[in-house]
């Protein structure tokens, strides 16, 4: 790459940052979802969200030219095969994500990327003056956005964890800090012989019943809000940790691995669900996660050896890594 194109190159990367902020207000403003059943002016997007149409237009006609909105010649805007994914009621849908995603809290975060880089420490916690769940637990209407985000996340990987595993052996499954169930569901829906426990915060798994209710797997769940790093409910042979290890520096998550060593049947499985760091110059999407990881959570991605590490420090012994998908892998554990 000669070094005019290469700079060219690393500007259209830098300025990607705007089409993230764009794709995030069309979420918010459900723009997607107006326009699934057909095209639609400017001036009834407007009225429907109650925005300035004139601004309105001019992110309209941005996100046309990424490719997430089609302009016609007569001025109306319809969806694209991209635009589709950005419908809150898609089967596989990215707006919950991206409606999180552009939260002003949490790009203020993000914002000072730099304080983490030079001081190793959270930027978040350094922004807000508190960690990242501790705000959330203050806020919950942000609390509720991040619960849907994650519950999204969980629907889109499922059918990948799905394919790439059996979970009908297990009789009784544990999803450890679960979220509203989104995963769990699927997972119940897909094995109608087991049963499941989805434990997360009582406020998380507030409404946890109507996820359960909509898979018709109510009646094989029991809902229990806790702590996870407090005490887990036992008797479970297999425990579900998903994007939870990644949240967490390791002496907190060895205490939750400690605890789900105690939980679990002896002859049970652990199956923890990450994005396991790939050699070096491969794996941009769980290197990047890790950076969002010392930004917001204060945790970190880890390679297959880190977590070979961390869980035979918990009385766990790692038999296998599958990769399930782009994004994730299954890290199978049984007690040791």
């Amino acid at each position: 790459m000669d070094p005019r194109t290469a700079a060219f190159e690393l500007i259209r990367m830098v300025n990607e940052y705007r089409v993230s902020q764009a794709i995030c207000v069309a979420a918010t403003l459900g723009i997607a979802d107006h326009i699934k059943d057909g095209r639609r002016s400017t001036a009834e997007l407007a009225e429907l969200t109650d925005t300035h149409p004139q601004a309105l237009y001019r992110l309209l006609r941005a996100l046309a030219a990424v490719g997430i909105f089609h302009e016609g010649e007569d001025g109306l805007f319809s969806l694209t095969p991209l635009g589709g994914a950005l419908r809150f009621d898609a089967e596989h849908s990215a707006a919950p994500w991206a409606a999180f995603a552009g939260r002003p809290y949490y790009r203020q975060a993000w914002s000072d990327l730099l304080y983490s880089i030079k001081t190793g420490k959270n930027a978040f916690r350094h922004v807000h003056g508190k960690g990242v769940w501790d705000y959330r637990a203050e806020h919950p209407e942000e609390s509720l956005i991040f619960d849907r985000a994650m519950g999204a996340n969980s629907k889109n990987v499922a059918a990948a964890l799905l394919a790439s595993y059996d979970f009908s052996p297990f009789s009784l499954i544990m999803d450890v800090g679960g979220g509203r169930g989104s995963l769990l569901a699927e997972i119940l829906a897909a094995t109608p012989g087991s049963r499941g426990i989805l434990f997360d915060q009582p406020h998380v798994v507030a409404t946890a019943a109507q996820v359960m209710a909509a898979a018709e797997v109510a009646d094989r769940c029991d809902i229990v809000g806790g702590d996870f790093l407090a005490a887990l409910p036992e008797g479970a042979d297999a425990l579900l940790l998903k994007w939870i290890l990644h949240d967490w520096d390791d002496e907190t998550n060895i205490a939750i691995l400690k605890n789900c060593r105690r939980a679990i049947r002896a002859d049970g499985w652990l199956l923890v669900f990450e994005g396991v760091l790939a050699p070096p110059n491969e794996g941009a999407s769980a290197k990047f996660s890790d950076l969002n990881m010392l930004v917001a959570p204060d945790g970190q991605e880890r390679t297959a050896a880190e977590y070979r590490s961390l869980l035979a420090t918990a009385g766990f012994e790692v038999t296998d890594i599958i990769a399930a998908g782009p994004h994730i892998s299954i890290v199978e554990a049984r007690p040791a």
